[in-house]
C-alpha cells in the first residue's frame, strides 16, 4: 500500500494513476482526536475496522503533496554511512563513531512535498543535499529490543535532508522551512522485504552525486529503532532519517534535484533562493 497527502491536507491511498481519499474513514475511526490525517490512519488500521473506504479520483485532478505533515519528531542519525562521514572529516572518523556522536531532532516544519521547492537562506553559506531513507514509526514502543524492531514500522519513504554547513548545532542548520523534502509516498512494511538491502540514489540536474545502498549503513533499521527507543519513546507517525551515503554536494539555486529508493519511488525538488 501506497499512501500520501493531496490538496494540502487530504490523505489518499494511491493505485497507478488513481488516488482513493480515505480522510474521513481514517478521522472516523481514529481513536481521539490527532491533526495529522496520517497517523489517524495509522491508529484506525490498528482498531481493525474493515478496509480503508473513499472516493476514487484521478491523481491529475489533484496536487499531491507530502505523505506527512505532522509527525511528533523527526530523529536523525547524524553518521550512519562510514564513507559519507569520512568524505565530511577525512582520516578522523571510525565505524564506532556513530553511537559518540548520536542522533537530532529536525523540526517538523521542514517537511515539504514534491511540487514544492527547497528555499536556501544564505547566500554566502554551503548549503548540501543528503538523500536518505526515512522509517515511519507505527506503534508506541520504548525500549525496544532488536530482534523486535521492525514490528514498530508502519513504512518507508524517500527523505531529502538539506544541511546548511557551519558550527551551529545540527538542529538548526537543518531545519529551515523547507529543509525535509518527502516522497512520493510512504510504502508500507509488508512491500519492503528488507530495507537494509535497498538501492538508494540522488541526481543533481540529472548527474548522479550519490549512489549506493542501506546495506553500507552502520546501524541498519532495526539496531537504530532500538537505540533511538532507549532514550525517547517513539509514537505512530514519528520519522526516523537513517543517514545518508557518499557523494554529499552543494546545491544553487537553479537546480533540480532527484533521490530514488528501490522499491519505494523517486522525487524531485526545484531549488531557489529565499
Amino acid at each position: 500500500m501506497r499512501l500520501t497527502l493531496f490538496n494540502d491536507n487530504r490523505l489518499a491511498i494511491l493505485n497507478g494513476a488513481q488516488l482513493q481519499d480515505v480522510t474521513a474513514w481514517a478521522i472516523t475511526n481514529c481513536p481521539g482526536r490527532i491533526a495529522d490525517p496520517f497517523i489517524s490512519f495509522i491508529y484506525a488500521r490498528a482498531q481493525r475496522n474493515g478496509e480503508p473506504q473513499g472516493e476514487w479520483l484521478s491523481t491529475s485532478a489533484v496536487r499531491l503533496g507530502p505523505p506527512i505533515r505532522q509527525p511528533g519528531k523527526i530523529i536523525a542519525a547524524a553518521a550512519n554511512y562510514l564513507r559519507h562521514t569520512q568524505e565530511m572529516n577525512p582520516g578522523q572518523v571510525k565505524p564506532g563513531d556513530i553511537r559518540e556522536k548520536g542522533f537530532f531532532l529536525k523540526a517538523p516544519s521542514s517537511i515539504i512535498g514534491p511540487n514544492d521547492a527547497i528555499l536556501l537562506p544564505f547566500k554566502d553559506r554551503r548549503t548540501d543535499h543528503e538523500a536518505e531513507l526515512a522509517v515511519i514509526v507505527g506503534k508506541t514502543g520504548k525500549n525496544i529490543p532488536q530482534d523486535r524492531a521492525l514490528d514498530y514500522v508502519f513504512g518507508y519513504t524517500c527523505l531529502l535532508d538539506i544541511t546548511v554547513r557551519g558550527k551551529e548545532d545540527r538542529g538548526l542548520r537543518k531545519s529551515f522551512d523547507t529543509f525535509t523534502p518527502m516522497g512520493p509516498h510512504i510504502t508500507t512494511k509488508d512491500e519492503v522485504p528488507d530495507p537494509n538491502n535497498l538501492k538508494i540514489s540522488c541526481q543533481i540536474n540529472g548527474e548522479e552525486r550519490q549512489n549506493d545502498t542501506t546495506a553500507s549503513m552502520v546501524m541498519q533499521v532495526p539496531e537504530l529503532i532500538s537505540w533511538i527507543s532507549t532514550v525517547m519513546t517513539l509514537h505512530p507517525g514519528d520519522v526516523i532519517a537513517t543517514g545518508t551515503p557518499a557523494g554529499v554536494g552543494p546545491l544553487q539555486p537553479g537546480d533540480r534535484i532527484e533521490v530514488a529508493i528501490e522499491r519505494l519511488g523517486a522525487f524531485s525538488v526545484d531549488v531557489r533562493a529565499s
